[in-house]
């Protein structure tokens, strides 16, 4: 039997896990289309309904307590749970629809995926696409996201995974920079050439390489540093120096004669390697709209990326 208190809870336990998504009241709000009052009561009727704090407020932000983060994780599944209901009744639709939240690495976005995106949307008209450049790590359920490629060797066990092919990362330079600098022989000697490296942090400078058992680690230096996939080969390609890709932004490139492979006996070590994932959560009943993206990836992205070895 459903009991009365909880029926009358559960709109107030799904907005409260619209709010903590957005980070905030007044972000919640305008989402809502109501005020952020509005919903600073709301909260304090459902805190005092479930006799927890569910928030920690400050004057700058809003943090989740610990019984709060518990309880979101109970209600996001009740809710993913009613829109799996809500998806049955869709089933009888012909045509799939609705919103699709696809997250991907920013270099197999634009080298991969980008070039899909209007023969999907020609084919599907009435699904609303929305793609997220994602490099760091990424919960589908926490950030609303229906489908997400991952560059992994540890795949999420929680949700379904589709391997789609290995991925390995290529050091390369021009032509140009190679004759004017010369071909390195081995990694340490990296530290006397300009490299482009992402910058994103203290220790994107340090390149790890393996091979068979032997195992070095080089600080890399250069003038020029960038942490977008493409710009990064524009520099390669202008002879700034020598530059890491994964294979399918790089291989074109290769192909035509505009970068060389270096050091290619050797293995460069990342966070980024391994296979390339795609994953979505497991469920008894598939939106259609997220059945005929993932059938689309299978049918149309997969093969592409097999003929041109990317």
């Amino acid at each position: 039997m459903v009991n009365p208190k909880l029926l009358a809870l559960l709109p107030d336990l799904a907005t409260f896990i619209l709010i903590v998504n957005e980070g905030s009241f007044t972000a919640a709000a305008k989402r809502l289309g109501v005020t952020p009052s509005a919903l600073s009561k709301l909260i304090t009727r459902l805190e005092k309904a479930l006799e927890v704090k569910l928030f920690e407020r400050t004057t700058r932000q809003l943090v989740i307590t610990q019984v709060g983060s518990r309880i979101y994780d109970q209600s996001l599944a009740m809710v993913t749970a009613a829109q799996q209901a809500i998806e049955i009744s869709a089933q009888d639709h012909a045509e799939p629809q609705g919103s699709l939240t696809v997250a991907a690495p920013e270099a197999f976005l634009n080298s991969v995926l980008q070039p899909f995106v209007l023969p999907f949307l020609a084919q599907y008209p009435n699904i609303e696409l929305k793609l997220r450049a994602a490099d760091g790590a990424i919960d589908l359920f926490h950030q609303g996201i229906d489908v997400a490629f991952m560059l992994t060797d540890k795949p999420d066990e929680n949700l379904v995974l589709k391997e789609i092919r290995p991925t390995n990362l290529v050091l390369c330079a021009s032509p140009s920079y190679v004759a004017a600098r010369s071909m390195p022989q081995h990694p340490q000697q990296l530290s006397e050439h300009d490299c482009l490296y992402l910058a994103e942090n203290d220790k994107d400078n340090l390149w790890s390489f393996f091979r068979e058992d032997a195992f070095c680690t080089v600080a890399v230096k250069g003038r020029y540093s960038v942490n977008q996939s493409q710009l990064r080969l524009n520099g390669v390609k202008a002879g700034l120096g020598i530059g890491i890709f994964h294979d399918f932004v790089i291989q074109q490139a290769l192909n035509d004669g505009d970068v060389i492979e270096v050091l290619p006996d050797w293995t460069l070590k990342s966070n980024y390697h391994g296979v390339i994932a795609m994953q979505y959560p497991r469920m008894t009943y598939m939106p259609a709209r997220l059945r005929a993206f993932i059938d689309f990836i299978e049918e149309q992205v997969i093969p592409k990326l097999e003929q041109h070895n990317l």
